[in-house]
């Protein structure tokens, strides 16, 4: 089977591959990492392994907690832990796997599985969570996910972590002083935007999301107010549907009239902190945020909601990709990087994890613990994956392109569409036109 990796991401790989040198020569160990294409070894099961972590510095702190447990039950195992930024992750292991260097074992998420799948970068793991003590212990439709974004051949490459779900976070006492109901319809969430700013004040309703990671949210945005339940009417996308194009209008709106002028460069970190500032109305991220929330107003000062319900009376969201843990096809040490992610995944662990980053675990026993319903943006948003109020439009993960198209393509594209300079129509148009491309090609490649 020919696999084709766009120009694109052709270009980006070879632009990164001065910077993850110094990474490459870390990641090589007595018991590490195989080149690109190699097929690696099962190993001893005992030795050194490196673990590159898919959101360095977010999470470094939980995973070294979890790597400690890990050392102490299996003292014969050593993790080597590197934490790479999310921005930067699939650049890194694209860059690594034409050139060598890649971990034993790594984050390998929904969004970029079936980039690193289509280069046989991933060892299968069907068999292995099989005759694991985690069979049947896992959330069903989080594996399933990974199944279905890994390309289409229904492997699983990627054991899941955790699901993460859009949340809409508001500033009850900011709501309160003002007379506004909770946003829990897109109008009142444009009545609460507008109401909420007094831009001589530096006061805002809202912050929006216009630098990395910008194109999820606008999508979000898009499907829950057009009311639009699938990504794709046939062979072709419904992203510039003109229900889709008018709400994208509608919400880009929001720019520097409701939002601040800062916002065109945001990233999620930025975002975050700007609205913990406290003169922010309101902000769309992901339960992820949470703790963050938490300990800049604390928790009798905000909410953080399900997305609001549109027009039809029904709650539309976008997909929003599990993460879980992969080995590396080229890892020397399969054994141990396998029994990492049997540990990590465990009930105790799982736990521990989804507890720091605010998200849903994927372990069936974890996500019945006391803290799951303790926090209330986890509980609601746990609800809304799997109540009847609730559509997801399903993204299209399993797409090698969908991580480019969705970033690098279109985000500076997105800023264009904020600043006034590229109309919400030319750009969804733009983008329609790469995704049916792109699914063309992935039919042809997989019958």
């Amino acid at each position: 089977m020919k696999i084709s990796i766009r120009r694109s991401r052709r270009a980006a790989i070879a632009v990164a591959l001065g910077s993850v040198l110094a990474l490459t020569a870390t990641a090589c160990g007595d018991d590490g990492s195989g080149t690109g294409g190699d097929k690696g070894d099962e190993g001893s099961g005992k030795g050194k392994i490196v673990f590159w972590d898919n959101n360095g510095g977010v999470r470094t702190d939980i995973w070294k907690e979890i790597i400690a447990d890990f050392q102490k039950a299996n003292p014969d195992i050593k993790v080597e832990y590197v934490g790479i930024a999310s921005t930067e992750y699939q650049s890194k292991v694209d860059t690594a796997i034409q050139g060598g260097g890649l971990p034993d074992v790594g984050g390998v998420g929904a969004a970029m599985l079936a980039g690193f799948s289509a280069q046989k970068a991933l060892e299968p793991l069907d068999d292995r969570l099989a005759k694991s003590s985690l069979n049947g212990k896992l959330n069903k439709d989080m594996v399933a996910s990974l199944k279905a974004a890994g390309g289409g051949d229904g492997t699983l490459y990627s054991v899941p972590t955790s699901a993460n779900n859009g949340v809409l976070y508001y500033r009850t006492d900011l709501f309160e002083k003002a007379g506004l109901d909770e946003p829990t319809t897109w109008d009142k969430f444009y009545e609460a935007a507008a109401k909420l700013t007094n831009a001589k004040k530096n006061q805002f309703g809202y912050t929006i999301r216009g630098g990395a990671g910008s194109i999820a949210q606008a999508l979000d945005a898009m499907y829950g107010q057009s009311g639009i339940t699938s990504f794709w009417n046939g062979d072709k996308t419904t992203v510039n549907d003109p229900k889709n194009v008018a709400a994208l209008e509608k919400y880009a709106a929001l720019y520097k009239k409701d939002t601040p002028a800062a916002d065109l460069n945001n990233d999620f970190t930025k975002m975050v902190a700007q609205w913990d500032s406290g003169t922010i109305g309101m902000l769309n991220h992901n339960l992820g945020s949470y703790q963050d929330h938490v300990k800049a107003l604390g928790v009798e000062k905000f909410r953080g909601i399900p997305q609001p319900i549109g027009a039809s009376g029904k709650r539309v969201q976008v997909s929003n990709p599990v993460d879980g843990l992969g080995v590396f096809k080229a890892s020397k040490n399969k054994d141990a990087a396998w029994k990492f992610i049997e540990f990590a995944t465990s009930h105790a662990e799982n736990s521990k994890f989804n507890k720091a980053a605010g998200q849903v675990p994927s372990n069936n026993e974890a996500a019945g613990d006391a803290w799951v319903s303790e926090a209330e943006p986890t509980k609601l948003a746990a609800a809304a994956l799997t109540d009847s109020s609730t559509t997801i439009v399903q993204l299209p993960y399993y797409l090698p392109d969908w991580n480019t198209i969705s970033k690098a393509d279109n985000e500076p594209n997105f800023q264009k569409v904020l600043l006034g300079d590229l109309s919400a129509k030319d750009f969804l148009n733009t983008m329609a036109d790469q995704l049916n491309k792109a699914q063309a090609e992935w039919k042809e490649q997989n019958g």
